[in-house]
């Protein structure tokens, strides 16, 4: 008994020895924990931004159909504020790529685009911007990439030039279907044909694919004046004129060709060439030159006049 006494009582001793010192242990790691400065908060990355919008977004879309009408202003709150989101995590537009266009078509695009530095990049609508561009007279058919974190790409296909369409006393250009060119300046374009007369636009590209075959016919060639919207008169740069017929105008040309072949009628020049007829080609020479008569030199003035 006195055994088992004795083990008792070194248990209960040892708990009553050692206690005081944890207690102090204790307050003392308590008082530490509450002098530590707090923990910073943990920095988002673009990839968590990402995340947490589409959770957000979703939410959103919820709201927007569960209330209607009333949702939706709050949507637009929150794309708002994810758009913000999304500039501090560094998607703010830098830079702008341009592809497929010309020199002078450029400007007129990152104009009608209507984007700027720093803009939020993902809260840009990208159709919109597409429809804009595509709008530009330079424009045929354009697409819209956004390149994260910072760049636009901009990619058009432009309208080809064909020719400078005089009508009504304004000069305009054009392309291949006929279709005006807004923004070209007929002044910078002075290496393309000069179209002239109503209807001259729609039909000019029928009928230059097969001129430009015709180099040295080109060389001369000074303006395409369509006649009563139904044929063409060829006007040359030394005056000339070549009347085509209102159908089959190749093969008038090809009779112009063989013509040549044989007397070297463009060389020599003439006034009038008329092709209206396939089976008769009319040719009025150009009046010879009035003879220059010579005239003898003035005398010199008498002395003292």
């Amino acid at each position: 008994m006195p055994a088992a006494v004795r083990g008792e009582s070194r248990v209960a001793a040892k708990p009553r020895v050692k206690t005081p010192a944890n207690s102090a242990q204790s307050t003392r790691g308590a008082r530490g924990s509450a002098k530590a400065e707090p923990a910073a908060a943990p920095r988002l990355t673009p990839r968590h931004i990402l995340m947490i919008a589409a959770g957000v977004l979703t939410a959103a879309l919820g709201v927007t159909l569960a209330t209607g009408g009333r949702g939706q202003h709050i949507a637009e709150a929150v794309g708002h504020g994810i758009d913000g989101k999304f500039g501090d995590a560094g998607f703010r537009l830098a830079a702008v790529h341009v592809q497929g266009a010309s020199a002078m078509a450029t400007p007129d695009i990152i104009a009608a685009a209507g984007v700027h530095k720093d803009d939020p990049l993902m809260g840009m609508d990208l159709e919109a911007l597409r429809q804009r561009v595509q709008a530009v007279g330079w424009v045929k058919e354009a697409r819209v990439v956004r390149l994260l974190p910072d760049t636009l790409v901009i990619a058009v296909e432009e309208r080809r030039q064909l020719a400078v369409w005089q009508h009504n006393g304004k000069s305009v250009v054009i392309d291949d279907h006929g279709e005006v060119i807004r923004e070209a300046d007929p002044a910078r374009f002075a290496t393309l044909p000069l179209v002239v007369g109503a209807g001259g636009a729609q039909h000019a590209g029928e009928i230059l694919p097969t001129l430009v075959q015709r180099p040295k016919l080109m060389a001369r060639l000074e303006a395409l004046v369509r006649v009563d919207d139904r044929r063409w008169d060829l006007r040359l740069k030394d005056g000339a004129l070549i009347q085509l017929p209102a159908v089959e105008e190749e093969q008038a040309l090809m009779q112009l060709e063989q013509l040549d072949l044989r007397s070297r009628i463009l060389d020599l020049g003439f006034e009038r060439i008329d092709l209206r007829n396939p089976d008769v080609v009319a040719v009025r020479p150009r009046p010879p030159a009035p003879p220059t008569v010579a005239t003898a030199p003035a005398p010199p003035p008498a002395e003292g006049a």
